[in-house]
């Protein structure tokens, strides 16, 4: 019996570990599904780009102030997950951080053009800004792009996590690269500024 009496024991901690472990679980997806659709809202804030450029400082504006709304989200996440046991839960908001790391970036780029995480590819720009006349972005992007590949061959990438992430980014190089070559054939690229030409003057020479 005494036997029995430990076994018993032993799996009525299990059951009350896993019951609250399921409660905490539960909290952490209702907080999780409302940072999410925060996201979702970010998205479709940030469409604006593809149609109006007007609308673009407005959009990352709305976007920081729903950055604030996923960032009180976020602290709640952490009064929940006892750190401890953070590797527990990890896969319920990993994706979700993932989308938010490219929004974050997405923003940060529109608004000054630099980069702000690894992840930051904004590659489809360049067909979207063709269609409504602004040839100038894709070339941007194209400079841009093409300096956070050479930034990524400089890394020894071994995983292969990593590695398949870099070569989608090559992908996307070689898209944008298409977008520049076809606005170029078709005469639709901006001429460089012309650099300031010596001025030249008619001297007439004393005959």
């Amino acid at each position: 019996m005494s036997g029995n009496l430990v076994i018993n024991s032993i799996f009525s901690g299990f059951q009350k570990s896993l019951e609250e472990e399921q409660e905490v679980r539960e909290v952490i997806r209702n907080i999780c599904k409302e940072v999410d659709q925060i996201s979702r809202e970010i998205t479709t804030v940030l469409q604006v780009i593809h149609h109006n450029e007007a609308g673009i400082s407005p959009a990352c504006l709305k976007a920081r102030q729903l950055f604030e709304k996923a960032n009180e989200g976020y602290g709640k996440l952490k009064e929940v997950v006892p750190p401890t046991d953070y590797y527990k839960y990890q896969d319920h908001w990993r994706y979700m951080t993932q989308r938010y790391c490219f929004l974050i970036s997405l923003t940060i780029w529109l608004e000054k053009g630099i980069l702000a995480t690894h992840d930051t590819v904004a590659a489809v720009l360049g067909i979207n800004s063709v269609t409504r006349g602004d040839y100038e972005k894709p070339l941007q992007i194209s400079k841009f792009v093409m300096e956070l590949n050479a930034g990524f061959r400089l890394l020894n990438l071994k995983n292969d996590h990593l590695r398949k992430r870099f070569d989608a980014l090559k992908y996307d190089v070689k898209k944008i690269e298409e977008v520049v070559y076809d606005l170029s054939i078709r005469g639709l690229l901006p001429k460089p500024e012309a650099q300031d030409a010596p001025e030249t003057s008619d001297v007439k020479t004393d005959s």
